[in-house]
């Protein structure tokens, strides 16, 4: 099946569909800002119905839980499997879940694709997805390193691989996703061997909102002396930290560049903490590879963020990355390193859209049944998913990418600039993720 995917991508607060065709080329779009309601099913159908014909639906899934660890046609047994993700990433998933049944019920002639974002991390090696924790418990409750934003790094993969002219599966890179949600991830062969988010999306890198990695002692501190409550800390780590909480006035990177410019020392250090949190987050997983062939780019802040990307760059000097990049934000996958660079810097603009449906029909050209299993995590076993989270007869989802999207694509992506900045990994809410949260049974 080669013809047009039709892209659902549902989060809290938003949906976003698109009809995007084998050359990566987006046929149309529309963009709901607003949370999926009871209206989303004739919403989809009349969309479809004024879009170019589609083979399939690709549905984006924030996290596939410890049991649908690649992308999977939805039946009736995989619709049940995911429900378990939902503990997970309780301000994503369920609406994501919503979007889906009304979509198969709006557009039954369809097969229908889930294409989860912790699928990327699935073959990550085992000391990399383990916590620290008591055996038994970590096994119980599923307590592993799941990962995040994978499909923008499958996506900036295959293209940074072009760039450089050299099979992904020979390539070790540093892919940075920073936007509203930040993360890295260390690449090696194609395959993701480290990544900075974990259980949840809360780990890590400070975000626009989110705070990050901070020390467990410090929030049981919070409980114990402040009398926090779970509710509050979610709140207090999930919305009002990150960039926000540190500089008062905004999560915004570029409302923070502005401020400093005008002498707003809050605004200063919040980009301090923020872009030393990013080196960390670069330097930890790249502790993961044996080389660093590339470091690369990608998310909102990362395409369209040049003051970000220098102060990196330029405190990286350990890696052997160097700062003085060129200016600008480019609009397709580029260089943006000083030519002969010992460590090429790339900026690829964020492509989930594409890759959803790049990994759609991957899917329905894979043969063998729905890529599920009984066991957690931990467990890598043979069958529909090899150990790298693929399905059986598809290519590396690394492999040789499509055509890039037209200008007028990336005019559109320019365009939306000035809209306030979203990333497909939301900031918390007070009903989200925390650090104590269940998993599966």
């Amino acid at each position: 099946m080669n013809g047009p995917v039709l892209v659902v991508d549902a989060g809290s607060a938003s949906l976003h569909l698109a009809v995007v065709d084998p050359a990566d080329r987006i046929l149309a779009r529309r963009d709901f800002d607003r949370a999926p309601d009871a209206a989303t099913g004739p919403a989809l159908a009349e969309f479809v119905d004024a879009a170019p014909p589609v083979v399939a639906c690709g549905h984006r899934l924030v996290h596939g839980g410890p049991h649908v660890r690649s992308p999977v046609v939805v039946d009736e047994a995989v619709r049940t499997r995911l429900d378990e993700a939902a503990p997970l990433a309780p301000a994503h998933v369920p609406p994501a879940l919503a979007v889906l049944d009304a979509a198969r019920r709006a557009l039954p002639d369809l097969p229908h694709i889930a294409c989860p974002d912790t699928a990327f991390h699935s073959g990550l090696p085992e000391a990399a997805r383990t916590y620290a924790l008591p055996r038994e418990l970590t096994r119980r409750h599923g307590l592993y390193r799941y990962g995040f934003h994978g499909l923008s790094y499958a996506y900036a993969l295959r293209r940074a691989a072009r760039v450089l002219g050299r099979p992904a599966e020979e390539l070790r890179l540093v892919i940075a996703h920073l936007g509203g949600g930040c993360s890295a991830c260390a690449v090696r062969e194609g395959v993701s061997v480290d990544t900075t988010m974990g259980f949840t999306p809360l780990e890590g890198i400070p975000m626009s909102t989110r705070s990050g990695s901070v020390d467990p002692g410090m929030l049981l501190w919070l409980q114990t002396a402040l009398g926090l409550g779970p509710e509050r800390l979610r709140e207090l780590l999930g919305a009002e930290s990150g960039l926000l909480g540190l500089s008062g006035t905004s999560g915004d990177t570029r409302d923070l560049v502005r401020a400093r410019a005008a002498g707003d020392a809050a605004a200063a250090l919040a980009l301090d903490v923020f872009t030393l949190g990013v080196r960390r987050g670069i330097a930890g997983v790249a502790a993961s590879l044996d080389r660093l062939d590339a470091l690369v780019f990608t998310g909102e802040i990362g395409e369209d963020q040049p003051e970000v990307r220098e102060a990196v760059a330029a405190g990286l000097g350990v890696l052997g990355v160097e700062g003085s990049l060129a200016p600008g934000n480019p609009a397709e996958p580029a260089l943006v390193s000083a030519p002969g660079a010992a460590v090429p810097v790339l900026v690829v603009p964020t492509g989930e859209i594409q890759q959803i449906a790049h990994e759609t029909r991957a899917c329905l050209r894979a043969a063998g049944p729905p890529a599920t299993s009984d066991r957690p995590l931990l467990q890598h076993e043979g069958g529909p998913a090899d150990d790298h989270g693929r399905l059986p007869g598809t290519a590396s989802r690394t492999g040789t990418g499509s055509p890039q999207p037209p200008p007028d694509e990336a005019r559109v992506r320019r365009a939306n600039e000035d809209r306030p900045r979203r990333d497909h990994v939301a900031p918390l809410t007070p009903a989200s993720e925390d650090d104590d949260a269940p998993g599966p049974p």
